[in-house]
């Protein structure tokens, strides 16, 4: 069993920034991706972004590049997305998995074998 745990929300004015991390409680097998997905009132779950253990690949939806990078550190069992120029329309709950798929399957399908309990991210002014 894979534990993670988000932290990093809060509320922040646009253009402003944060950091999320989701801590892992063990050791991320090198075969897996971790995404950040994000889940707005009265929206679907979106996949953000992903990224894969092994190689550093990554994927990210088209609203946030540019915008969002992920992160991994395989020493701490850590995975962060650093969120710059953020806007309202990023407000939302922010979740992130551990899946075996690749990372733009995982994003886009929305795959999870673990997730988190999430932390939220308000964007306002």
């Amino acid at each position: 069993q894979l534990q993670l745990v988000e932290s990093g929300g809060g509320l922040v004015q646009p253009g402003g920034s944060l950091r999320l991390s989701c801590a892992a409680s063990a050791f991320i097998p090198d075969y897996y991706s971790i995404g950040w997905f994000r889940q707005a009132p009265g929206k679907e779950r979106e996949g953000v972004s992903c990224v894969s253990i092994s190689d550093g690949s990554t994927y990210y939806t088209d609203s946030v590049k540019g915008r969002f990078t992920i992160s991994r550190d395989n020493a701490k069992n850590t995975v962060y997305l650093q969120m710059n120029s953020l806007k309202p329309e990023d407000t939302a709950v922010y979740y992130c998995a551990a899946d075996q798929g690749t990372v733009k399957a995982m994003c886009i399908m929305g795959w999870g074998d673990y997730w988190g309990q999430g932390t939220q991210v308000t964007v306002s002014s």
